[in-house]
């Protein structure tokens, strides 16, 4: 596909040397600024790095925790020379807006591949969509995962916010859950811009906000019927206690 000026290339995988590889085969290096997410994996900044280019982080859509357009346009300068976007647990891009950002812009944009450059089974997707749907329909008081309209949410991680005061409730459910039986995890326990690889001066309210109350629960294709009820009424049972 092409931009104005700019290839969109698809790096075969999310691991930073592929994408180090796509920013360089674009010409992106020394003097170039690349916008990131900083929710979410360190590859593409760590990527952005090995190029010689610099990672600008931009925040993100709080509902699909992928890139905000309207963020990724506010960080465009003189120097940016690319968009690298990433589908947040399963959850794709805006990548219509972003790519009709770049073409107007005259940026790369680089997307990442299936993890490991390898397609999902169609089964294991389908699965755990149907896991997803029923947690949606029998969780409360937490919020439950958001799909734009249209979006082919792949549920590699289901991920809700604990509604409350940030990480300290967000913590305290997760060690209710666990006293339980219910594992739940911390996907992105510390924002890209904040690891010392990467500590900038960025200002990220929602990546901040999201990284503080969002936790992930278990929707692996081999989890069964009995054990999501379970995992639902444990969550409802904490609602009016944090």
């Amino acid at each position: 596909m092409t931009t104005a000026g700019r290839r969109h290339r698809i790096a075969s995988d999310a691991t930073a040397a592929a994408l180090r590889v796509s920013l360089q085969e674009l010409g992106i290096g020394a003097g170039d600024e690349v916008i990131v997410p900083s929710f979410g994996p360190g590859a593409p900044a760590d990527a952005v790095r090995l190029a010689g280019a610099t990672p600008v982080f931009a925040d993100i859509d709080p509902r699909t925790f992928c890139l905000s357009p309207e963020a990724v346009a506010a960080g465009v300068t003189a120097r940016t020379a690319a968009i690298v976007p990433v589908h947040v647990f399963g959850h794709p891009a805006p990548m219509a807006q972003l790519t009709e950002l770049a073409s107007r812009c005259g940026l790369a944009l680089v997307e990442e591949g299936a993890e490991g450059g390898v397609e999902e089974d169609a089964g294991v997707i389908a699965r755990r969509r149907a896991h997803a749907r029923f947690l949606d329909s029998a969780l409360k008081g937490v919020v439950v995962p958001y799909a734009e309209p249209g979006a082919r949410h792949l549920y590699r991680q289901y991920t809700v916010r604990i509604p409350g005061n940030g990480r300290p409730d967000r913590d305290a459910f997760a060690g209710a859950l666990a006293s339980r039986g219910v594992r739940a995890t911390v996907s992105v326990p510390v924002p890209v811009h904040r690891m010392p690889a990467h500590r900038s001066g960025a200002v990220l309210p929602q990546t901040e906000l999201v990284a503080a109350d969002s936790l992930s629960l278990p929707v692996h294709p081999g989890i069964t019927q009995r054990e999501l009820t379970h995992i639902a009424d444990a969550c409802n049972a904490l609602g009016g206690l944090l």
